[in-house]
């Protein structure tokens, strides 16, 4: 167990730190309740879990030796980011537990938005040119310990999501929260052009 260590240390860093998964699950939480949340995050996490696990098992090298695809991936994964964000930054803010014809986003977008979003693919290349090696792990044990890290970590972010919720009562307070929810989703596909 010592040797993977450091991959769960990665892990954990990887999960916990803020991404655009991790802020649709607080955007949602804190509209619709921890429940809503749910598919959101075994949605990512499931579908960054196989990534790992694809690239691991080869698919990486594919995207290296085409970096023209990668780039092209990452310019797709920001525009979705976009829109995601200018949803929620306009989403209605009257004070009910679900606002009316307004749905939380479902697991199969976010699990499909893991393959355009720029995070979860260069996690997946750390996994496997960092981490495979040196733990002596193969690439399903892995993506196996990386589901494992990353569905508490989502968690805590749908939390505070709920939490920030309960402390937004207001009109104001609500489409000043959704503004910065949308806001940061948006920069946060952006933010890896400017690195």
């Amino acid at each position: 167990m010592t040797p993977l260590l450091p991959f769960l240390l990665f892990a954990f860093v990887a999960s916990i730190t803020p991404g655009p998964t991790n802020l649709l699950a607080m955007s949602n939480s804190a509209r619709f309740g921890l429940r809503a949340s749910v598919p959101i995050i075994l949605g990512g996490c499931l579908a960054s879990a196989a990534l790992v696990l694809a690239v691991g098992l080869g698919m990486g090298t594919t995207l290296l030796a085409i970096p023209r695809l990668a780039q092209v991936l990452g310019y797709v994964g920001a525009l979705w980011l976009s829109y995601l964000g200018w949803q929620i930054a306009r989403s209605p803010v009257e004070l009910v537990a679900k606002p009316a014809g307004e749905r939380p986003i479902s697991g199969w977008t976010v699990a499909s938005l893991q393959l355009i979003n720029p995070k979860p693919w260069t996690v997946a290349l750390a996994v496997v040119s960092v981490f495979m090696a040196s733990a002596g792990a193969p690439a399903w044990l892995l993506a196996l310990l990386f589901l494992l890290m990353a569905v508490p970590c989502m968690l805590l972010w749908a939390w505070l999501g709920m939490q920030a919720g309960r402390w937004l009562r207001s009109p104001t307070g609500l489409r000043r929260f959704n503004r910065l929810m949308g806001l940061l989703l948006a920069a946060s596909g952006w933010l890896g052009f400017l690195a």
